[in-house]
């Protein structure tokens, strides 16, 4: 059986659970971290510091598994783990491979968070279906790069993550069930579950510590290696190795789904082979309907090649050579504006009138002729009475980032990003996130129907009470009726 995972974002889930005879999908509900909040520019900026440091320690550390439940975390899930199954809440992740959850032997980690939900630390002892993953494991030989010295019968497999900015985290691997909604028709539910190899971490430091405000239980990473979650879904036959997101900007929600997208279609770009993040080759920038006079190299410095796509990074990181001409149009659209530089770094200035017609789109084309379009009202960002230029200077980072381009949330929002690991291509199309797409289930070939539904956070939306009006007179006239004829 292959079925395909469906993961909605924000107060998103799918409609009442049903008994069906539709095909095998899962759903996890998702919630942005930042949606209804004031932007803060300091905020942004944590947040993609720690993202880029993490990346980057990807690139440079032997092990496999770079991501990190922090503050910097855009979207988080819960999850249930176990049996009996116990909640956990995890930071959802494309830049990262490792899952890995705080577990109960850990006296560093965080026990409470500030974005109002309940932590809770991972107890093996208390499943049924816990069990420890061993040093002669394959999983611990592929994720250690070879056999551990020192390995005999019955020793754990250990694991340790060491970040850019000094922050680190350490246990040990172990196997558990993880609890998901299956879809069993067009949104219809019923509980599945699946097996996982996840880290169980029991020493954190730096920002993973317990000092971390806005701490999450741990990570559920989407990334290309053998140690994620989608790969040893694949390898044991449960999912076709393909996902696809579509985040909604507007309404802060969107889908995450596991699966093959039937509709809509959506035409693909090559990977760039042998990196170790979602990676494709740009060709050009167009601003309106001029080419930035770039040559193709630009794209490709060093051992870093090609253009990382990471939805969990905020704003876009493009080097100088790039950055400074497309700002320097952007601007040039309107002469008069009065610009301001915002926190010694951010470009932002005053304009009243629609930013869409006062702008240009700025377009980036990619091999296979995929475009990826982008409107000023997605890369500018309003802050306190001014408007604030979402592209971000790669070169003004340390000289370790001075080549990184990287294109996050603030460009591939409202479409639908589809990530194909089996053909190794990564593709998108404009799209209304809050809407719907058709995915098939492999087994059967069924094509089922799912979509974003907000569900609200906390309490529903006061009633309109006007809207009652016609039935509240209907009801009085009922009951005058009722007792005239008695």
């Amino acid at each position: 059986m292959v079925p395909t995972f469906l993961l909605f974002l924000t107060w998103v889930l799918a409609a009442s659970s049903g008994v069906g005879g539709g095909g095998n999908y899962g759903v996890f509900s998702l919630k942005y971290r930042y949606y209804g909040q004031e932007t803060s520019l300091s905020a942004l900026k944590a947040h993609d510091t720690q993202r880029q440091l993490r990346i980057l320690a990807g690139v440079d550390l032997p092990l496999g598994g770079t991501g990190r439940p922090d503050a910097v975390g855009l979207y988080y899930a819960k999850i249930g783990i176990g049996t009996p199954a116990k909640d956990y809440y995890v930071q959802v992740d494309t830049g990262s491979d490792l899952m890995w959850i705080n577990c109960i032997q850990c006296r560093e980690c965080p026990t409470r968070s500030s974005l109002g939900i309940d932590l809770t630390l991972y107890d093996i002892e208390q499943s049924d279906t816990g069990k420890l993953v061993y040093c002669d494991n394959p999983f611990c030989i592929g994720y250690s790069g070879g056999p551990l010295s020192g390995c005999s019968a019955n020793v754990s497999c250990p694991y340790l993550e060491i970040y850019g900015d000094g922050s680190s985290t350490a246990g040990y691997f172990v196997k558990d069930v993880v609890l998901y909604d299956q879809v069993s028709g067009d949104l219809q539910t019923t509980t599945a579950n699946g097996s996982v190899m996840f880290g169980c971490g029991e020493r954190q430091s730096g920002d993973l510590g317990s000092d971390n405000e806005e701490a999450l239980d741990g990570i559920l990473g989407f990334g290309k290696s053998n140690s994620s979650m989608i790969s040893q879904l694949a390898s044991s036959g449960d999912v076709k190795k393909m996902f696809a997101h579509c985040l909604d900007s507007t309404n802060g929600g969107g889908i995450f789904a596991i699966g093959r997208v039937i509709q809509p279609k959506v035409n693909t770009t090559p990977m760039v082979p042998d990196q170790p993040h979602y990676s494709v080759n740009m060709t050009a920038v167009q601003v309106g309907l001029e080419l930035l006079n770039l040559t193709t190299d630009v794209f490709e410095i060093g051992d870093r090649k090609g253009t990382i796509l990471d939805s969990g990074t905020t704003l876009a990181y493009l080097p100088e050579i790039i950055y400074q001409p497309l700002v320097s149009k952007i601007i040039g659209q309107q002469p008069d504006l009065n610009v301001h530089t915002v926190n010694d770094e951010y470009t932002c200035f005053q304009y009243s009138e629609s930013v869409d017609e006062g702008f240009p789109n700025v377009t980036f084309h990619f091999e296979n002729s995929l475009t990826l379009n982008v409107h000023p009202h997605e890369y500018l960002f309003p802050y306190e009475g001014l408007w604030c230029i979402g592209w971000q200077n790669s070169g003004m980072q340390s000289s370790d980032r001075r080549n990184l381009t990287l294109l996050g949330d603030l460009v591939l929002s409202n479409k639908l990003v589809v990530y194909d690991l089996e053909k190794q291509a990564i593709g998108w199309t404009e799209y209304n996130c809050s809407s719907s797409i058709k995915l098939q289930d492999e087994h059967s070939g069924t094509v089922h129907l799912v979509g974003s539904h907000y569900i609200p956070s906390e309490s529903p939306p006061p009633c309109d009470v006007t809207v009652l009006v016609p039935f509240i007179l209907l009801l009085t006239l009922l009951q005058i009726f009722i007792h005239q004829n008695m």
